[in-house]
C-alpha cells in the first residue's frame, strides 16, 4: 500500500525551476494525503499570490507526474492554492493539457525552452559550488582548465552538477571536462575561464539570494512548515 512517505519522496525530485531546489525543502507542499485505495491529493502553495504562472505550472505538472508514477497510486490530484492563476493551472493539469492550452490566447507556446534555460543556470551555479572549494585549497585557474569530473573529490554538489549536465545532454562522465559551456558542452578554454567562473559565481549568488527571499516571503505569508520540509522555515 502506498503511504505518504513514498509520495513525499517522489516530490523530493520536483524542483522550483528558478531556484533548483526541491519543492519539499522549500516548504511549497502544504499537505499530502493518501487514501487506503491509493488516491493521492497534494496541495501546493507559493511565496506570493503573483508568482510567475509559467514557473507555477511547471511545478504543478512535475508534481503530478512524480506522484502518478509512484507504485500503488490509483488516482492523482495536485492542487495549487492561493495563486492568481490557480483555476487555469489546476484545470489544465487535471485535464493533462499543456501550458499553451491551459492559457489559451495568452501563452505563446510550451515551456520546454524555459525549463532548459533554468537547467543551464543550474549548471553554472553548480559549477561555482564545485569549483570554489578547489580554488580555496590553492588550485589555480590553469589547474581547473585541465581537470575532469573524475578528478574532483566526491560530494553531493558534484553529484548535483553531474545530474544537471546529464539533463541537458552535456558530458557528465568521469572523463568529461570539469568546466564546459552550458549550451554546447564544449570544454572552456583557459582564456575564457575567468569570465566563465565569474558568471558561474554570479549565477550561484543570485540563485541563493532568490531562494532566501522566497523562504522569507513564504514564512511571512503562511508561517507554517511544509510537508516533507527538513528544516523549519525562518
Amino acid at each position: 500500500m502506498t503511504d505518504q512517505a513514498q509520495v513525499l519522496a517522489a516530490l523530493d525530485a520536483v524542483r522550483d525551476p528558478e531556484l533548483d531546489e526541491p519543492v519539499t525543502d522549500l516548504g511549497f507542499v502544504s499537505s499530502c494525503t493518501v487514501s487506503d485505495d491509493g488516491d493521492v491529493q497534494v496541495r501546493l502553495r507559493l511565496p506570493t499570490f503573483f508568482c510567475a504562472p509559467n514557473f507555477a505550472f511547471l511545478m504543478v505538472a512535475d508534481a503530478y507526474d512524480a506522484v502518478a508514477a509512484v507504485e500503488g497510486v490509483r488516482r492523482t490530484e495536485v492542487v495549487l492554492d492561493d495563486h492568481f492563476a490557480s483555476n487555469e493551472i489546476n484545470s489544465g493539469i487535471a485535464a493533462r493539457a499543456g501550458f499553451a492550452e491551459s492559457f489559451a490566447g495568452l501563452a505563446n507556446g510550451e515551456l520546454d525552452e524555459l525549463r532548459t534555460d533554468f537547467v543551464r543556470k543550474a549548471v553554472l551555479a553548480g559549477t561555482d559550488r564545485v569549483c570554489r572549494p578547489l580554488l580555496a585549497e590553492g588550485r589555480t585557474v590553469d589547474d581547473l582548465a585541465v581537470l575532469t569530473l573524475g578528478d574532483v573529490p566526491q560530494s553531493s554538489e558534484l553529484d548535483r552538477l553531474r545530474a544537471r549536465r546529464a539533463e541537458l545532454g552535456l558530458p557528465a562522465s568521469d572523463a568529461s571536462a570539469l568546466l564546459v559551456d552550458a549550451t554546447t558542452g564544449d570544454a572552456v578554454g583557459v582564456e575564457a575561464l575567468p569570465l566563465h567562473l565569474r558568471r558561474a559565481r554570479l549565477t550561484r549568488v543570485n540563485t541563493e539570494a532568490n531562494g532566501s527571499v522566497c523562504r522569507g516571503m513564504l514564512s511571512h505569508r503562511y508561517g507554517t512548515r511544509g510537508e516533507g520540509q527538513l528544516e523549519e522555515i525562518p
